[in-house]
């Protein structure tokens, strides 16, 4: 489970990437996602790094998160042509549904909660 610093949930179905094959792959060649999902990309340390929507058929919101799990940058891709680069290094990426950046109020700075496997 994801929550803000306020205790609500961001998402509550949550898969981790942590070997190279499973963040190579992330979300691609999958049709959707439920509306309550995320994949938390888990970086073996700190990286400057970037996101792809090769693949990816509907458009996601990801959150770039440091190693303290704050928000260093939130944006939507578009599917298929969609790129964005962390900027700065970073320890996570949360790829989600489309709108829960702004359904959440998600902000840069704002920390989250989530237990790594």
């Amino acid at each position: 489970m994801i929550l803000k610093s306020n205790g609500n949930t961001v998402a509550s179905d949550v898969e981790f990437a942590t070997t190279f094959f499973s963040q190579s792959k992330g979300l691609m060649f999958k049709k959707n996602v439920p509306n309550d999902y995320a994949l938390v990309f888990v970086f073996d340390k700190p990286i400057k790094t970037s996101v792809h929507m090769l693949f990816v058929r509907f458009p996601i919101d990801v959150l770039f998160l440091d190693d303290s799990k704050r928000i260093i940058k939130a944006t939507t891709l578009k599917p298929w042509l969609g790129t964005s680069s962390s900027e700065k290094i970073v320890k996570y990426i949360i790829e989600m549904k489309q709108h829960k950046i702004s359904e959440h109020g998600l902000v840069e700075g704002e920390q989250l909660f989530f237990d790594v496997p």
